[in-house]
């Protein structure tokens, strides 16, 4: 049984407009110490599907409104808020966006990170204090022992990250979930910080959901990957099957972004091509149609009229398009 395994999910936001689904019929797993990367541009449902398995959509405007989300054979979906506080931390972490937001500026990283182990470990403070030095010595932060007592605007961008790791894996969790972890670092940091997921992968056999927009970061850290595009699955498979034969229009157009992750670059390849047009408006999402139809090349009008299925190919590759065959 896989660790984590989400079925037929559909999350419902409710806004001005009425009731959007921001992410529609979606279905993965999980397995222990695997790597597993959400890619695609910003609004497509990759931080929702995230916020959904932590248990912290938006009080009263988001809600599951069908499907399930098993941990460890548990649906969280039917989890209590009791259970979901004692899961989120301990069993599930996640690394958010933006270190300086996610970090509290009036408490010091030591004592944010202690916070954690007291609360859900149990420790005293001098041992939530001293483990807390362990675990900014563990994510590379030199002198930790000197720099525990600092405010998260004494420590720069990439140590702020490394600060947000540590405290994501304060109680060893099983699933680390890491939305856009090196976003605006420099690439010699964002390197840095990809070694280190993978060290701590090895480390302790946690699995990781790497949430990004980058396709060349889920060639460098994941086993698989996920496209989504308008709240829906687009395509799924491993990474260099994918890579090496997209099936969806939408995966094609992400790839050819990033000339540095194809095999080989000769003087005849083609200029980078850019995807056309944008995400579509929530309100559109959860039409019974591709809802990628407007920006692709292979449109036809069976595209316009139905949504496509989904197409099996050998290997575990999936593609949600009317033309995977032919591509």
């Amino acid at each position: 049984m896989a660790l984590l395994e989400v079925e037929n999910l559909r999350i419902e936001l409710t806004t001005r407009d009425g009731v959007a689904p921001v992410i529609d019929d979606l279905s993965f797993s999980l397995e222990a110490g695997e790597t597993l990367s959400f890619v695609g541009e910003s609004g497509c449902g990759k931080s929702m599907t995230a916020l959904a398995i932590m248990g912290l959509l938006p009080d009263k405007i988001g809600r599951v409104a069908r499907g399930a989300i098993r941990f460890d054979g548990e649906d969280l979906t039917k989890a209590s808020n009791a259970r979901l506080r004692d899961i989120r931390g301990n069993d599930i972490s996640m690394i958010f966006q933006e270190p300086m937001t996610s970090l509290n500026p009036v408490f010091t990283i030591g004592e944010q990170i202690a916070e954690v182990l007291r609360e859900h470990q149990g420790l005293s403070r001098k041992a939530a204090w001293d483990q807390a030095i362990e675990l900014l010595d563990a994510v590379r932060i030199p002198n930790a022992k000197g720099r525990v007592g600092d405010y998260p605007f004494q420590m720069s961008g990439g140590q702020r990250q490394r600060a947000m790791i540590a405290i994501a894996l304060a109680c060893r969790p099983k699933i680390l979930i890491a939305d856009e972890p090196t976003t605006a670092l420099d690439v010699t940091v964002q390197a840095q910080i990809f070694d280190l997921l993978r060290d701590l992968r090895r480390q302790t056999g946690t699995s990781i959901i790497m949430i990004t927009h980058d396709m060349g970061a889920v060639a460098e850290m994941a086993e698989r990957m996920i496209v989504m595009y308008a709240g829906r699955q687009a395509e799924i498979g491993p990474v260099e099957q994918i890579i090496d034969h997209a099936r969806h229009p939408y995966t094609q157009g992400l790839i050819s972004c990033v000339p540095h992750i194809q095999k080989e670059l000769t003087e005849d390849r083609p200029e980078l091509v850019e995807v056309p047009g944008i995400v579509p408006s929530l309100r559109d999402f959860g039409q019974d149609r591709c809802l990628f139809a407007s920006r692709c090349k292979h449109l036809t009008q069976q595209c316009l009229d139905k949504r496509p299925p989904h197409r099996e190919f050998p290997g575990g590759q999936i593609a949600d398009c009317w033309h995977a065959e032919a591509l």
